[in-house]
């Protein structure tokens, strides 16, 4: 297709960028699959203001139909983060995509940042598996921020979720693919909100999963409400209550004590460790423990365990000793995107603030004041009505993307946006039961009517997690080997 009839296709979203050569795939491997796949890469330049200008190698990855009869809709994963690889998590788009994949593409696209796409690297920051104190992050990220800015695509302004999408849409049109499918999870999902405001005609369908809004305060958190609700859930279940009663105030307790020496064992290695950990740390372990439903069934036992002085079960909950794995955070991106966007607008004070809101403020803030920062456009932060199907979705207890923010961001869009939530699910629902199949639905249908009316009644609500008991043994029948859960 060229591009005369792309404009008459797409009209401005063809319009908004320059001639782009149709892109020359080639086989290559890659980690996430066993099969050969595509791989490609495409020259986009640093700054969008100076097309002619310094440019940087954006990469990607195509998971090609098979099908005689391909469908010119391709689907692309956008990754979470800000910092993560979509490459990297391919392995897993494949495994919520692939039904889609018997007649569609499968694209993923390294956002500029992340994998071989310019990486902005911090391996200090990235690849240390040790506790480290809040001065000596603070310092290794000021590190790692002079180490970015001498590389030759160093000007950290330049990475911001505005300018990605533009990535995408050149991607798009380089493939020659019609009107494509995304399906964003986390911060992925202002991503493809970014996409369908700049590139309202390129976008067929979108999927957002754990929806960020692009006028989210992004240092604003729902842990401490997350947390309440186990207290809360945990209060009036007999079972947790008899084996954790007063909850809530071995949490206080924990938050009002000096920080203190705890000596523990390091969950690889087996290695005993002692070191000074403060409330902020305890803070920090919780935070992370809270995005799974099952991490929150083991939280009561890690927080008493922690104000008895045993960290190990909260340190090993948040993956506080976890080798560096495929997936994660590059964090010189995540803090370009972060502080260009979280400080584009005047920040309410933290007056009111929750300790999970002001641990994260007080060291964004810190990180963010020397950062270089994007210029952010005003229309960034509005969410227009969209004239393309959009399915929401939503865990209710879940630390960081709650289930209004899906409330919200529906509203916008009107008509054409459909929200699902789920009561007792944490953070995404992509892997829980069957949404998958009613994203398969979704995406496949053939017409809009039929995408926002597809049968979701097969996500049902569930239950909360049992609470997790630690194992006792029974004093009268020790020789004899019986044990009984705690609380029984």
């Amino acid at each position: 297709m060229n591009r005369s009839n792309l404009i008459r296709l797409f009209g401005l979203a063809a319009l908004s960028l320059p001639a782009i050569a149709l892109a020359d795939t080639k086989p290559c491997r890659i980690a996430s699959f066993p099969q050969e796949v595509k791989c490609a890469q495409i020259q986009r330049p640093l700054d969008p203001a100076k097309p002619d200008g310094k440019k940087i190698d954006v990469h990607y990855v195509v998971l090609p139909s098979k099908d005689r009869n391909k469908l010119p809709d391709a689907v692309f994963l956008l990754a979470g983060g800000p910092g993560q690889s979509a490459v990297e998590a391919a392995g897993f788009g494949e495994t919520v995509l692939g039904k889609l994949n018997r007649r569609r593409d499968l694209v993923f696209v390294d956002q500029r940042g992340t994998g071989k796409s310019a990486p902005l690297r911090c391996p200090e920051l990235e690849n240390n598996t040790k506790i480290l104190d809040k001065d000596a992050v603070f310092k290794l990220t000021q590190s790692c921020m002079q180490s970015l800015q001498k590389l030759p695509y160093g000007d950290l302004q330049f990475f911001s979720t505005s300018i990605a999408v533009q990535d995408i849409e050149a991607i798009r049109i380089a493939q020659n693919y019609s009107a494509i499918n995304l399906v964003g999870a986390s911060y992925g999902t202002r991503v493809g909100l970014e996409y369908l405001r700049q590139f309202p005609q390129a976008v067929r369908r979108l999927v957002i999963d754990g929806v960020v809004p692009p006028d989210l305060d992004l240092l604003a958190s729902d842990a401490k409400p997350a947390l309440d609700g186990v207290f809360a859930d945990c209060l009036k279940n007999v079972r947790c209550n008899t084996a954790y009663p007063d909850l809530a105030g071995t949490w206080k307790r924990l938050m009002s004590a000096a920080p203190r020496t705890y000596t523990f064992t390091h969950s690889r290695l087996g290695t005993s460790l002692s070191a000074v950990i403060a409330p902020d740390d305890i803070i920090a372990m919780v935070f992370k423990s809270l995005y799974s439903p099952t991490m929150t069934a083991a939280l009561p036992y890690a927080l008493t365990q922690a104000e008895q002085g045993k960290l190990d079960p909260l340190l090993t909950m948040s993956g506080s000793f976890n080798l560096p794995a495929p997936g994660g955070l590059t964090m010189g991106m995540h803090y370009s995107v972060w502080c260009g966007e979280a400080y584009a607008k005047p920040r309410a004070t933290n007056a009111d603030a929750n300790e999970f809101t002001k641990v994260m403020g007080n060291m964004y803030d810190k990180i963010c004041a020397n950062w270089p920062r994007a210029s952010i456009p005003k229309e960034f932060f509005v969410t227009p009505p969209s004239k393309s199907p959009v399915l929401l979705l939503s865990g209710g207890i879940d630390p960081v993307t709650p289930t209004r923010n899906g409330d919200q961001v529906t509203k916008a869009l009107g008509s054409k946006a459909r929200h699902i939530s789920v009561e007792n699910v944490g953070h995404g629902l992509l892997m829980h039961g069957c949404v998958r199949d009613v994203v398969d639905k979704f995406l496949g249908a053939k017409t809009d009517e039929d995408a926002l009316k597809v049968d979701a009644s097969c996500v049902r609500q569930i239950p909360r997690p049992l609470v997790w008991l630690a194992p006792v043994q029974s004093a009268d029948n020790a020789n004899a080997g019986e044990v009984k859960k705690a609380g029984e």
